[in-house]
């Protein structure tokens, strides 16, 4: 099934007129285009919502400007009164935007700034199969007319599991290791919930709300064929696998999701299925390490992920085939090599590349970073049909998170949880559409 799904991706780039099927990455460098392109001094505006100028300049910026010093970059994130929306309703529009799946519509093609890339790819004889087909396969999802508003910039935010090496010392048990599955972890988890003295300490812990979005399966919440939620029967097992977790005694689940998901760096947790990101700050007293995300049984042995931000450029820009051309130099080889190196996952298919994460990080150069890389990222889960109203990927997956929640300390049971879910689903459908 894996080979078919990436021979599928490859190929998909004939389908939308962006590259020959075939190529790939084979060690040689992709030909990503010499167009010439005026050397008259201007200025090109990027925004990132979310991004903190230090972390674009990092990055970004010496690549930028040693390339193109006859452009004057200009950066600009959401700070207060200038999100995107309002610098549209201002007239002042970025040549370049950082976009993503859940806020595509919303925030970059509903407000009339969306620009298709596969002009720029044909005129820069641009190769698209250097990224891992499943992000390229992602954005071209979301639009199903053909449309490449975006190219995959990282990080992404893999799934793994972390574990607390003093804790699985303190029980003499072995560390968990890559490759693992469900069950595996289940029968650890026994062993690691302990009460010594007035402490508990619990074996198992999950980020329920990455967890259940960016599940084994793929599964989507909102079914893309009808409104309510796909497939009850996989969301069924979703849930009895992990509620037999928190079905252990004393391994209680936290008050809400959020905190359920930020109890690892408390020190009692001995193990917790989370996103990998060196955004996340754990204690420095915490001995902690990673592995594999567990694999289901029945689910294909792929990586669950939460998918990367996309450069893109507006329909409005001047200027893009420059803009164009710095996402090429945001996007190379040598800037996602760095990035690797400092612990950002690279989008690229670039093996080399991912095998460097986390070299140069002060911290994640002393982890099992392997885990990160250890399946090939699931593909992206099904979208919404054209003609069917959608409802923001937020509020699907608090929907089911929250149920979850319940199901975990008996208030609802799973079958009563999943019924509710799809209902809460129709009604928010209903009212975007009353919108």
């Amino acid at each position: 099934m894996k080979r078919l799904f990436m021979a599928a991706c490859l190929c998909l780039s004939g389908t939308v007129a962006l590259t020959a099927c075939g190529g790939g990455n084979d060690g040689a460098k992709p030909d990503i285009g010499t167009k010439e392109v005026s050397a008259e001094p201007f200025t090109m505006t990027i925004y990132a919502a979310g991004v903190k100028p230090e972390e674009f300049d990092a990055r970004f910026r010496k690549a930028l400007e040693s390339k193109y010093p006859h452009i004057t970059f200009k950066y600009r994130t959401s700070d207060k009164g200038s999100s995107i929306q309002e610098l549209v309703a201002q007239g002042d529009i970025p040549d370049l935007i950082r976009t993503d799946i859940p806020s595509l519509k919303t925030s970059y093609i509903d407000l009339g700034l969306a620009y298709d890339l596969r002009e720029q790819v044909n005129a820069h004889k641009y190769s698209t199969n250097r990224f891992n087909p499943v992000f390229v396969q992602e954005i071209i999802d979301v639009v199903k007319t053909g449309e490449l508003y975006g190219l995959p910039v990282p990080p992404y935010f893999p799934q793994v599991l972390y574990y607390n090496k003093d804790l699985f010392d303190k029980f003499g048990q072995p560390y968990p290791k890559n490759g693992m599955n469900w069950d595996e972890i289940y029968e650890l988890a026994k062993k690691l919930t302990r009460v010594d003295g007035d402490r508990i300490y619990r074996g198992f812990s999950a980020g329920t709300i990455a967890l259940l979005r960016d599940n084994p399966y793929s599964q989507p919440i909102l079914d893309p064929k009808a409104d309510g939620l796909s497939n009850p029967d996989v969301w069924k097992k979703l849930f009895e696998n992990l509620k037999r977790f928190y079905d252990i005694p004393n391994n209680t689940i936290a008050k809400t999701a959020v905190e359920e998901g930020a109890v690892f760096g408390q020190g009692s947790v001995a193990m917790q299925v989370n996103q990998y990101s060196i955004y996340v700050s754990l204690p420095p007293e915490l001995n902690w390490d990673i592995v594999s995300a567990p694999v289901m049984e029945g689910a294909p042995k792929l990586m669950p992920q939460r998918g990367p931000a996309y450069w893109s450029v507006t329909k409005q820009s001047k200027h893009k085939s420059e803009a164009f051309q710095a996402i090429m130099t945001m996007l190379s080889d040598e800037v996602q090599m760095q990035d690797s190196r400092n612990g950002i996952p690279t989008t690229l298919a670039n093996k080399d590349i991912a095998a460097n994460l986390g070299k140069d990080h002060p911290i994640y150069s002393k982890k099992n970073t392997n885990a990160v890389n250890y399946y090939e990222p699931i593909p992206p889960t099904a979208k919404r049909q054209n003609g069917l109203t959608d409802i923001p990927v937020g509020t699907q997956q608090n929907i089911v998170a929250n149920n979850f929640q319940k199901v975990a300390t008996n208030e609802m049971d799973i079958n009563t949880a999943l019924g509710d879910i799809s209902e809460k689903l129709k009604k928010e459908v209903e009212k975007e559409k009353s919108k």
